[in-house]
């Protein structure tokens, strides 16, 4: 009867073929990229985003040192690391940001080691939680840059989208390459002086609903002259969210009548020492709409190039809708890294939604000019 096939992490002793040797030096090459891409971005960073990096770092040594046991006399010349590691190694040299942990997060996500019999069982479950571990650290990330990454996206991509659909409406109905341009122009102008002054009432009108939603520090001043027995304090501190028991606690604390603090966890500090998360902080109304109106702009003049070159016709649009098309798809890329899924799928669907806009509206610009011929 056939030999069944070893189970992954079997303990059977590894057989040294050729093969499983040169697996097993890319697995060294691998882990040592890994390590010194968290040890270059831990320099980077302090604190406890510094300490975890670190701990990573030590971690991938260990999967180090197991495939230097498995290699012993064969460990040879240092191998390259793959090229995905070798990628992550040079963006995080050049930028060593959240985009870096994302790529190492899809990279962790790809272990072979649960498959692989020459890994243990712990090497496995140690890319599982380093991964999970990566997750955390580039969401952190993610949610600082969230509000300025979502505007330069949405306002890249509707000025890709919306003037690239104006160009080929305008061209399809069949009016001359200057008033293709013009209406370009035109729309560029329009989109984006209209995305400015929408951010800025935005932003500001956030900021508005939130400083009226700020607690005060009214509670300090008016304590002492209240009514000891008919007062409404305490009805502030539960309308803010506080549990009784905390709120009994804190207005006893403001009218004096808390002479030692059994239960420190009760003196909530946030009415006073209250701080907006990093990811929360709005900026200013005028720099997002600066920041809007240059993020549309520069995606709404890519469709108007070949007329500013001095295109016309046919070559000009097929020119416009590949140049959106490549702006669209890196776009596209640069959201599915981010958020650690993959990035030629987002690309597509970039894609596909800016071409599928473009060509309803080419459609409707060649029933417009036929109605009007």
């Amino acid at each position: 009867m056939p030999t069944a096939a070893p189970s992954p992490h079997s303990d059977t002793p590894p057989s040294r073929t050729p093969a499983n040797i040169r697996r097993w030096r890319q697995y060294l090459a691998d882990e040592r990229a890994e390590a010194s891409v968290y040890r270059f971005l831990a320099a980077r960073r302090n604190g406890e985003e510094q300490r975890i990096l670190l701990a990573l770092a030590e971690a991938e040594g260990r999967h180090e040192a197991h495939w230097l046991a498995l290699l012993g006399d064969d460990i040879g010349s240092p191998k390259k690391p793959s090229f995905r590691n070798a990628a992550i190694g040079f963006l995080a040299r050049r930028f060593g940001s959240v985009f870096v942990l994302a790529l190492a997060q899809r990279a962790e996500s790809r272990s072979p080691y649960a498959t692989d019999r020459h890994a243990t069982r712990t090497m496995a479950a140690d890319e599982q939680i380093h991964e999970e571990v990566v997750r955390g650290l580039a969401t952190r990330g993610r949610m600082r840059l969230s509000g300025s990454f979502r505007a330069a996206v949405f306002g890249a991509n509707d000025g890709l989208v919306s003037n690239l659909s104006l160009v080929m409406g305008m061209a399809a109905s069949g009016v001359s390459s200057q008033v293709v341009l013009l209406s370009g122009v035109a729309g560029l102008l329009a989109g984006a002086l209209s995305m400015g002054a929408g951010e800025f009432v935005s932003v500001r009108s956030q900021r508005e609903l939130l400083d009226a939603s700020r607690p005060t520090q009214i509670t300090l001043s008016a304590a002492p002259a209240l009514d000891l027995e008919n007062n409404e304090l305490l009805l502030v501190y539960l309308a803010r969210g506080m549990s009784r028991e905390a709120a009994d606690h804190r207005v006893a604390e403001r009218l004096g009548l808390l002479t030692c603090d059994c239960d420190p966890s009760l003196s909530v500090q946030l009415e006073d020492t209250e701080t907006p998360d990093e990811h929360e902080t709005l900026g200013t109304a005028w720099g997002a709409a600066f920041s809007s109106f240059c993020f549309f702009a520069s995606g709404a003049i890519v469709p108007i190039l070949p007329f500013i070159f001095g295109m016309a016709g046919v070559p000009a649009l097929i020119l416009a809708a590949v140049l959106v098309g490549i702006v669209l798809l890196a776009t596209g890329a640069v959201v599915g890294l981010l958020s650690g899924t993959a990035p030629l799928s987002r690309a597509l669907r970039q894609l596909l939604i800016g071409y599928g806009a473009a060509a309803a509206t080419y459609v409707l610009g060649l029933a417009f000019g036929a109605v009007m011929a």
